[in-house]
Formats: C-alpha cells, sequence, structure tokens
C-alpha cells in the first residue's frame, strides 16, 4: 500500500528538493477597517487587464507591460499608479508594496513570483503557476517558508461544479475511481511548426528584452510569411503574429501548450476529490510530431497517478487540438470539442453521462470559497495562507504533475517519475526539461 503523504510532509520534501535559502518569515500585516492592499500589476494586457480589475478595490500602486499599448491603457485606467516596463525594476523601487499580481506569459511568472514572495510580498499568479516543473515546486517552497496568501489564477476550485465532483466522488457514489478524461478546443493559437526564418524590426512599443525574460534570447518576428501553412489553420486557431501577443503559449520557450492552459482549470476537482499529488508514470498515447520550438499540434496523454491511502491507480486522459474520447465512452455521436468524465466502477459522470444534479442528496461537505480575487484579498487581510481557493501548496503539486505531460511529450515516450527524489527515472534524459538556463539578470 502506498502511503499517504501528508501537506506538511510534502513541504519537507520540497524544501530538501531546492537549493533555496529562507532568510527570514514575512510578518502578518495588520490591517485597519476599510485600509486598502497596496498592488503591483506585473503584466498588464490580457489576462493582466482582467486580474487588474478583478482588485480594482485595492491601491493599484504601479503597473507594468513589456508592450506600452497594454501599459497606457492601463495607466489610463489608474492614473495615480506609476509604470513600468521591467518588473525587476517595479519590484527595485516600489517599497510600499503588500502584493503583486503576475499576469505575464507563462515563462516569466515564477521569476517575477518568486522574487516578489522573497521581499515579503503576497502573490496572485495567472495559470499556468509556472514554466517548468522546478518553478513549481520552488513557488510552493517560498510561499510555505515566507507565510503568505498566494493564488493561481483559476476559478474551479472555488465553483460549486467542482466542489460537488469532490464530494460525490468522496461519498463513493462512482464506487472506486478508475479513469477520467478531459479534452480541450485548445489550441487556439498555431502550433506545430518550425521557427520562421528572419528578422523584423523591434516595434517602439515593446520591450522585446523583457519579453524574452528568462528564455534564450531570439530575434524578434512580428508575422509569419505569407504563404506559410500557418494560414491554412482553421480559423479558430489561425494566427498571423508569431510570438506576441498571445500565440507564445505555443512555444517551448515562453509557453507551456494546451496543457498548461487549460488543465489548471480542469483537473481541479479530481485533483481535490482524490487527493491526488504526482503522476508515477506519464505516457504519450498519440500525438501529431515531435516538440521540437513548438508543442504539436495535437495529443493524448495518460497520467498515471496513485490514489492516496489506497493500492489503486487512477488513469487520467488528456486530449487536445481536436481529439477526443469515443462517441461510445461520452455516450455522444457528435462529442462537443471540450468536455469532461470521470469513470468509476458503479458510476460516471460528466459531458454525456450522468450530471452532478443526478446526485442531489450527496451531502455538502467541502467548503466553499469565495472567488478567487475575493478569497486571496481577504487572506492577505487575515494572514491566513490557508483562505485562497487555488493556494501555492495546491497549485504547486497539480503543476508539477500536468507540465511532467510536456515532458513526455518533448521526449516523445513514457516517463517515470519520482516525486520524492524529484527525478525522472527513466529516461534519465528527461531530467534536464524539470528546469531551464535562465539568462542573466532572469534567474530563479
Amino acid at each position: 500500500m502506498r502511503r499517504r503523504i501528508s501537506r506538511r510532509s510534502y513541504l519537507r520534501v520540497v524544501a530538501a528538493a531546492s537549493t533555496l535559502t529562507i532568510i527570514r518569515p514575512a510578518s502578518v500585516r495588520t490591517y485597519a477597517a476599510n485600509e486598502k492592499i497596496n498592488i503591483g500589476i506585473i503584466g498588464a494586457g490580457g489576462r493582466g487587464s482582467a486580474n487588474t480589475r478583478g482588485v480594482a478595490s485595492e491601491n493599484i500602486v504601479a503597473l507594468c507591460d513589456v508592450d506600452s499599448r497594454h501599459l497606457n491603457a492601463a495607466a489610463r485606467a489608474f492614473p495615480n499608479a506609476r509604470t513600468y516596463t521591467d518588473f525587476r525594476k517595479l519590484l527595485d523601487e516600489e517599497k510600499s508594496l503588500d502584493a503583486v499580481v503576475v499576469s505575464t506569459p507563462d515563462h516569466t511568472h515564477a521569476v517575477a513570483s518568486v522574487r516578489a514572495m522573497r521581499q515579503g510580498l503576497h502573490c496572485y499568479c495567472e495559470k499556468p503557476l509556472t514554466h517548468n516543473v522546478k518553478e513549481a515546486r520552488v513557488m510552493a517552497q517560498v510561499a510555505a517558508e515566507k507565510k503568505l496568501a498566494t493564488q493561481m489564477g483559476t476559478a474551479g476550485r472555488a465553483s460549486e461544479e467542482y466542489a460537488r465532483i469532490a464530494e460525490i466522488i468522496r461519498a463513493g457514489e462512482l464506487g472506486d475511481v478508475v479513469e477520467a478524461h478531459f479534452w480541450t478546443n485548445r489550441p487556439i493559437w498555431p502550433q506545430g511548426f518550425d521557427r520562421p526564418s528572419g528578422e523584423d524590426p523591434v516595434p517602439e512599443w515593446l520591450n522585446w528584452e523583457g519579453f524574452l525574460g528568462p528564455a534564450p534570447w531570439r530575434p524578434y518576428k512580428a508575422r509569419w510569411p505569407e504563404g506559410h501553412p500557418v494560414y491554412n489553420l482553421p480559423p479558430g486557431q489561425r494566427r498571423a503574429e508569431v510570438y506576441h501577443p498571445f500565440v507564445w503559449r505555443g512555444w517551448w520557450d515562453f509557453g507551456t501548450g494546451a496543457l498548461g492552459d487549460i488543465a489548471p482549470h480542469m483537473w481541479s476537482g479530481i485533483w481535490w476529490a482524490l487527493d491526488l499529488r504526482a503522476p508515477k508514470r506519464v505516457e504519450v498515447v498519440d500525438v501529431s510530431g515531435p516538440v521540437t520550438e513548438m508543442f504539436p499540434a495535437w495529443s493524448i496523454v495518460k497520467f498515471i497517478f496513485p490514489i492516496p491511502g489506497t493500492n489503486r491507480t487512477v488513469d487520467v486522459y488528456w486530449y487536445d487540438g481536436g481529439k477526443r474520447p469515443s462517441p461510445e465512452l461520452v455516450r455522444m455521436q457528435n462529442v462537443p470539442d471540450s468536455g469532461w468524465i470521470i469513470v468509476g466502477t458503479k458510476a460516471t459522470i460528466g459531458t454525456g453521462n450522468q450530471s452532478l444534479a443526478s446526485f442531489a442528496g450527496v451531502p455538502r461537505t467541502l467548503p466553499r470559497y469565495k472567488d478567487m480575487y475575493t478569497s486571496w484579498l481577504e487572506a492577505i487581510r487575515a494572514g491566513d495562507p490557508d483562505m485562497p481557493s487555488c493556494p501555492f501548496h495546491f497549485a504547486g503539486p497539480m503543476t508539477e504533475a500536468y507540465l511532467l505531460g510536456n515532458i513526455a511529450l518533448k521526449l516523445g515516450q513514457a516517463i517515470e517519475w519520482d516525486a520524492e527524489a524529484f527525478r525522472i527515472t527513466s529516461p534519465a534524459e528527461g531530467n534536464a526539461y524539470l528546469t531551464r538556463d535562465y539568462r542573466k539578470g532572469y534567474e530563479l
């Protein structure tokens, strides 16, 4: 039987696995009635715009974005906030901050968040939590050691739907859960191509050096060349831009592909229900082609998770790029482009199967969280790191798990994972992808 690892034991493992030196825990600040939290915004466009609105009740002290168009739009909404195009300068100069909201591209999430947390700042970080597996472990460690209120930007665990999924499973209504299937319409950006040749002038509105951040330097390229196969993609995926905005998600150096974009949302219910931690094996079931600089156009990946407290495992299947489970499994002739199914020995719930409403009599036994912004802000005021719906001690291990799927895709083969040793036991070359080489000035 596999021994169940408590969160406290897990954090000890995290501490042992990291080379970080923690100087001191953050002191808990007290807030007067109606006193506002001083927040710095790192990444003001895209999701950053929505996240800024989510915390707009507080005092937005500073704004940062590498794209001055996004920065200027945010500055018009918050005219008293100071503006930056380099998050490092913001963190160096803004001494009144209590917290940061990080909504940069994936590859800069951990670099900005860890630097902020080491300064004692509470942190909201957009999903996926990090770009690589080691960063996810470090994020969880630093948040715990500094006793900070943290939140990964996903609404899943705060939803009634995901709480009910967890309650139904824990009540034994499905019997033993044996497998789960999650599929998505992502990518809705180009993937599966080689880097276009040539170089374009960097536009005056873009800090290209800041955009690259910790990633290796490469020349700026604005658009795919005319006649490139990218223009033959379906309309929902066809994009002329090469790197910015948004399409960075398809590049290994900057994004985490479809898995990183959607698994943080979809996995929360089963992760919560079964108290999952780490897969022991990740298999590439099928894939459109190798991961070179971009993620493949489509993939099917299987994660094998031990279920804590039992001698059983659950197989979690992931589909993207138009791939879907069979109509027989979904019980629908036309399987929708996104959905989920959780299969038990007694019943199956999800798309095309029994709905959550079928289990209305199952008692409500789990906590209900406020929305992802409110729960984080209230946790800061209360000095309680457990109040947010998706704190880093929950999001960190889940992020490690789904990002292992990207390593399996990169290698094009199955990997065996030892979470306690923080090591891919087979094949050994997979360990090179647990972290990255960071450009000078952007080290973790």
